[in-house]
């Protein structure tokens, strides 16, 4: 059965390809537009599709609109409580006109083909399925909202969902933190890992009142009273300075987020049994509170998508609709690649030097051994919003300073961490607490004592690092032990291949014009370097 599964209603719209029970192809509408997230989530755009992402993955499968068997829209218009906010009418109107929209985007496409999945279902398919646990697990979906909720719990069982417990809108832990996005000062729907990042900068000082705001129930929900933000710390502007009322605010919700999820986790577990829990949604991005469901919570093991947030639900629709025996995810890899011959092409229209190494992965471990800032360009990109060494910025981690000069580079607040990645091999040697292996940078990790000196870019200010783990990809896995050669650790820098609000590079285009407005030292693309 070949499924196309599409996300179009609120943010991050994206497409994904299921053929005979096989993830195909997955990508980001922001990386073809390069519009960062495609749109904005307001009912007005609900009409805008994944467009050319859904057409890269027709094409990339050799196939037509026309020789599809079904198109999975992540959102069920049939389910929407209209009465919930203003213009929810509008956003409804587009959704049920989706099947026709599609048709007219896809030419060949058949709309009677079009299948509604609900957003929470699309949610919960797109790790339950995707999991490498042969469709058999606990599924936790956490997000600010979809038709009428904002939390599923359920369970998987021979690819079959049963949901165990729901919450209805207006409670929804997503939309709490969203609204604290928009107080401090961020873009909200957006921003939220910058909150988090906040969080660790000050102490939980409201945490009693954010108990008595945020409470679970005994039949797996919650509630989410109205909070006087105003009273707890003053608005910020965007640009404003970031006062330490502001770090302690954020700190306050990050806290009773992890709270409530843990308690929400372990009724699950209760519920079901199970050893192994899935999630997704968008506040299954929250690294911080993941670690703590691994580390405190009932599950044996603990399993995240990559996309988790909205982008995902076109893979979730897609498994959730597909009849066939749901493989795997493969890996985030399932975005767009090119071809030696192709970069190269690119490389000579663009009239810039470059050169062909005996082996790019040393090259780029001998300059970063220089402390040198590479750009990472190889192989297919991520499906995602996190850059997992396909399209990276890397640097030297046992210098301090670096993380000031990634900042500047990307154009970031100074108080935002970067990440590593290290060799899945060595990842115990360097980093506890948190699942290991890690290949979708989805946890934080504690850092050892005796690492945190040798490191000290990578380290946040709590001691943590988000640590993603490398394992089956022979090019990163050589730079790695390369510069390990060079350095004595097994540990590299790595951020997004981007700069501040724009989406990650996509194409070998969007890595030239990247490398040629920002102060990078080498850009890796394929078997090429460019130098500055």
């Amino acid at each position: 059965m070949r499924v196309l599964g599409i996300n179009a209603v609120f943010h991050d719209p994206a497409a994904a390809l299921v053929i005979d029970g096989q993830v195909v192809a997955a990508a980001e509408e922001e990386r073809f537009s390069r519009r960062k997230h495609g749109k904005r989530p307001v009912p007005f755009s609900t009409w805008e599709l994944p467009e050319l992402s859904a057409r890269w993955c027709l094409e990339f499968a050799g196939i037509t609109a026309g020789d599809l068997d079904a198109v999975a829209y992540s959102y069920d218009p049939s389910l929407v409580d209209a009465e919930y906010a203003p213009w929810e009418e509008l956003r409804t109107t587009y959704a049920r006109r989706a099947p026709e929209f599609l048709a007219t985007a896809l030419p060949g496409l058949d709309p009677a083909i079009v299948r509604f999945v609900p957003h929470h279902v699309a949610h919960a398919a797109s790790t339950g399925l995707a999991a490498p646990f042969g469709g058999n697990c606990a599924v936790l979906v956490s997000d600010g909202r979809g038709e009428c909720g904002s939390h599923l719990a359920g369970r998987y069982v021979d690819q079959e969902l049963t949901t165990f417990a729901s919450q209805r809108l207006p409670h929804s832990l997503g939309l709490m933190y969203e609204d604290l996005t928009q107080h401090l000062g961020f873009l909200r729907s957006s921003d939220e890992y910058k909150v988090m990042a906040l969080a660790s900068h000050a102490a939980p000082v409201h945490l009693d009142l954010m108990r008595e705001h945020v409470r679970v129930r005994e039949d797996g929900g919650f509630e989410v009273r109205p909070i006087d933000w105003n009273a707890l710390a003053k608005p910020r502007k965007d640009g404003d300075d970031i006062s330490q009322e502001h770090a302690e605010l954020a700190a306050s919700v990050q806290v009773r987020l992890e709270e409530v999820l843990l308690e929400l986790a372990r009724w699950l577990h209760d519920r079901t049994g199970e050893k192994r829990l899935t999630m997704a949604g968008g506040v299954a991005l929250n690294c911080v509170a993941n670690t703590r469901i691994f580390a405190e919570g009932p599950f044996d093991e603990v399993w995240v998508q990559p996309a988790a947030g909205d982008a995902g639900t076109a893979l979730g629709a897609a498994l959730a609709t597909t009849t066939d025996t749901v493989s795997a995810m493969p890996g985030a890899d399932l975005g767009r690649g090119f071809s030696d011959e192709e970069i190269e092409q690119v490389l000579r229209v663009a009239a810039v030097p470059f050169e062909k190494p005996a082996d790019v992965a040393a090259e780029v471990a001998e300059a970063l051994a220089a402390n040198k800032i590479v750009a990472w360009f190889q192989g297919r990109s991520e499906y995602g919003p996190r850059a997992l060494g396909r399209r990276s910025l890397l640097a030297n981690p046992c210098h301090a300073e670096n993380l000031t000069r990634l900042n500047d580079v990307k154009g970031r607040e100074q108080f935002r961490p970067v990440a590593p990645m290290v060799l899945a091999d060595r990842a115990a040697e360097v980093f506890t607490r948190g699942p290991l292996p890690s290949p979708y940078m989805l946890f934080v990790h504690d850092v050892r004592p005796e690492w945190k000196d040798r490191i000290p870019a990578v380290v946040h200010v709590d001691g943590t690092a988000r640590a993603q783990t490398v394992e089956d990809d022979p090019v990163l896995e050589r730079m790695l032990r390369e510069f390990e050669a060079r350095s004595g650790v097994p540990v590299v820098v790595n951020t997004s291949l981007n700069t501040a609000g724009r989406p990650m590079v996509d194409t070998p285009r969007d890595a030239l014009e990247c490398f040629g407005s920002s102060p990078v030292d080498l850009l890796a693309i394929g078997p090429y370097v460019v130098r500055r």
